[in-house]
């Protein structure tokens, strides 16, 4: 019996998962991602591997979701906000140490196929997943196949600039890890979230977005005032996807989709910029918790898997 092992690489958190052929959860785990590390990063993932096929005494298979993609190119990795991975040989590296060949995909590409596969989008024909956490990522499904593109960066949404910029936000626009100035991460990652409600409400402490979110649970009047911005530019983003791509429903997933006010506020107010007399695209919040890229990863491996 073949079991499969999932891992999510994220930017502050590595999650690994192992599940039985028909999907049962055996274990999950989470540590901390180090942090601008490249071999700690590659030591860490390749230790909990090795970890997992001590424990568990059958076959397995690995499947890696990590932010970013690998060049066709040059066969490194590019486009992470975990910018020590890019220019990195990281498949390779890892083949070498676990002694056996792995599947790697964007992690937001794991992510829509985990709610594809048995999720919030298992009914949708044309689904976009939305990676709202360290990064701003996004992944497209079309019938459940996953779409990666002629240069593997289907889906990244988070590199267009902000749409529909108002002159406060073309003064504030910060320079992304890539390079260019305003684009949509930087607005709608946590900390574009910590730094937003750092310059509403002149604190010099800036909160993290989970305690934002402990606050906006609690009513707290500044917390609202941030999260309507927010969810202003979450809105308009997803707008200028929906104009792009129109799909049946957006699942988002990510540290910051357990702000539950985003599912109401945001659909309330798309239709300001999305080009249709009517929305049927539904928004709604991934099924499988807000690290289900790492179910995802897991089932890179099956054979009812298609990416293209």
């Amino acid at each position: 019996m073949n079991m499969k092992i999932g891992i999510d690489l994220g930017g502050t958190k590595i999650e690994v998962i192992c599940l039985k052929p028909n999907g049962e959860e055996v274990l999950r785990k989470r540590i901390s991602s180090p942090q601008g590390d490249y071999s700690k990063t590659i030591r860490a993932v390749s230790q909990i591997i090795l970890d997992i096929k001590k424990l568990v005494n059958n076959p397995i298979s690995v499947g890696i979701g990590i932010p970013g993609s690998i060049s066709t190119l040059s066969g490194l990795v590019k486009n992470s906000n975990s910018t020590w991975l890019i220019g990195k040989p990281f498949e390779n590296d890892l083949t070498n140490i676990i002694g056996q060949p792995i599947k790697l995909a964007n992690d937001a590409n794991c992510f829509i196929l985990s709610e594809c596969i048995d999720g919030a989008a298992k009914d949708a024909i044309v689904a976009f997943g939305v990676i709202l956490g360290t990064g701003v990522g996004g992944g497209i499904a079309v019938n459940k196949v996953i779409m990666s593109g002629s240069n593997s960066i289907t889906g990244e949404w988070g590199h267009n600039p902000l749409p529909w910029q108002s002159a406060d936000e073309v003064k504030m626009a910060g320079k992304c890890y890539c390079g260019k100035i305003g684009c949509i991460e930087t607005f709608l990652n946590g900390s574009g979230l910590t730094k937003l409600h750092s310059n509403l409400s002149f604190k010099s402490i800036a909160l993290s977005a989970k305690e934002i979110n402990l606050l906006l649970e609690r009513n707290d009047g500044q917390a609202r005032k941030t999260l309507g911005i927010y969810a202003s530019r979450l809105a308009r983003s997803l707008s200028s996807v929906i104009n792009l791509l129109d799909p049946d429903i957006i699942v988002l997933g990510g540290g910051l989709s357990n702000i539950n006010q985003l599912y109401e506020l945001v659909p309330n107010s798309w239709h300001n910029w999305v080009f249709s007399d009517q929305i049927k695209t539904k928004l709604v919040k991934n099924q499988h918790g807000d690290s289900s890229g790492v179910r995802g990863a897991a089932w890179l491996w099956s054979n009812k898997v298609n990416i293209i």
